[in-house]
């Protein structure tokens, strides 16, 4: 019975795991080989995955640990088998919610612009900026215009402001770190002191308000896209001019713009967070 033992500890996990290494480019590599091996297999041992995968089982192991320490495998004591974890189904499904996003959000976005006669974007948050992924455009001759894939700064427009009211904190301070808050014109807000006022300002009545800070003489009025998980995942907009988008309009279309964004989060399964 000795002698087996070892071999029935090597289908499930060591009995002490060597202290975990700094990651590397090649760990990562080697860890999505077991994330896939697993995906493909359903279910497997350590002794399985890691002869799919060719490598050790003691270096299968340490990756399968930091793996499972984020939800992206599961272990089972009583079967001593490894399965993709509840943490990759989520990421998973991020990348298919973003595909039915755009083809389930265009009867909204052509419904905002008949209801605002502006044009109407969706975009999503990419390395702490904003890329437009679909517009939809308005018949009048002044227009905004941003083609699919094009990246603005997140402090200075529309978009970029709802989907920030409603990120981490932490998160927020990190991108101002790392991107800065260039000014664009005289209205562009370039301290973190009056982009949290207004990122406060924007919770509050539930649409952000871009007034000429990324284009002197455009406005863009947004609302944020929730995920089922109640995270921001996306925005929806319209943009115009000034002499359309007027003071005394403001407030009727961004409860239009937040009412587009409340429709596209309920057809892609998503969920608003709770009000504080």
């Amino acid at each position: 019975m000795s002698a087996q033992s070892p071999q029935r500890r090597a289908r499930g996990r060591p009995r002490s795991a060597p202290e975990a290494q700094a990651p590397t480019v090649q760990a990562l590599d080697r860890g999505i080989q077991l994330l896939s091996a697993l995906a493909r297999d359903g279910r497997a041992t350590l002794t399985e995955v890691s002869d799919r995968v060719g490598m050790p089982p003691s270096s299968a192991h340490r990756l399968l640990a930091t793996l499972q320490a984020h939800a992206l495998v599961e272990f089972s004591e009583t079967t001593q088998d490894w399965t993709i974890g509840v943490e990759a189904f989520r990421i998973g499904s991020a990348f298919v919610q973003r595909g039915n996003l755009i083809d389930l959000s265009r009867d909204v976005m052509r419904a905002l612009v008949n209801d605002t006669g502006e044009t109407a974007n969706i975009a999503i948050p990419d390395d702490g900026e904003v890329v437009f992924m679909s517009q939809v455009d308005t018949q009048n001759p002044i227009r905004a215009f941003f083609r699919p894939g094009a990246r603005v700064p997140m402090h200075s427009s529309g978009i970029g402001k709802a989907l920030l009211a409603w990120m981490d904190p932490r998160a927020v301070e990190q991108i101002l770190l790392r991107r800065g808050m260039a000014g664009w014109t005289e209205k562009t807000l370039t301290t973190p002191g009056a982009l949290s006022a207004d990122l406060e300002a924007t919770r509050a009545r539930g649409y952000a308000f871009d007034d000429e800070e990324r284009h002197t003489g455009m406005r863009c009025i947004a609302a944020p896209i929730f995920n089922p998980f109640g995270e921001v995942v996306a925005g929806i907009s319209i943009s115009g001019p000034t002499a359309r988008i007027s003071d005394a309009a403001v407030e009727r279309l961004g409860a239009r713009v937040r009412a587009a964004a409340e429709a596209v989060t309920e057809m892609t399964g998503g969920l608003a967070p709770a009000s504080d």
